[in-house]
């Protein structure tokens, strides 16, 4: 398929919508429109989510059978998704620093302001 057939009339623009609608998910484009989160499809989110469970019950149960006095075992990281930032803290590891808050919403006066 040469992109320049619809520059000359052979390929219509519906015809070229859908080819690019459908385009694998290991395409240039594809990669350069989603990033990593393209190549995750959903067995693989499915499968980290298996991870992550069986990793946490795997915890809860050495946390359970620990003994009273002894140190309780550290919680599983989730397996890392595509847009996990590394900069942004896991649920519940205060070594990370956690994002930042999200803004205000403006106010009324603002909102009147901008639209007056």
């Amino acid at each position: 398929m040469d992109l320049l057939d619809w520059h000359r009339g052979r390929l219509t623009s519906r015809r070229l919508a859908v080819l690019v609608k459908h385009m694998p998910r290991d395409s240039a484009l594809t990669l350069e429109l989603h990033g990593e989160e393209a190549e995750w499809s959903v067995t693989d989110h499915l499968l980290a989510a298996a991870v992550d469970h069986l990793a946490a019950a795997n915890w809860m149960f050495a946390t359970v059978n620990t003994d009273e006095s002894a140190d309780a075992p550290e919680p599983p990281l989730p397996v890392p998704r595509p847009g996990d930032h590394p900069d942004h803290a896991p649920p519940g590891d205060p070594a990370l620093p956690s994002p930042p808050p999200p803004p205000e919403p403006p106010s009324h006066a603002d909102l009147t302001r901008f639209f007056h």
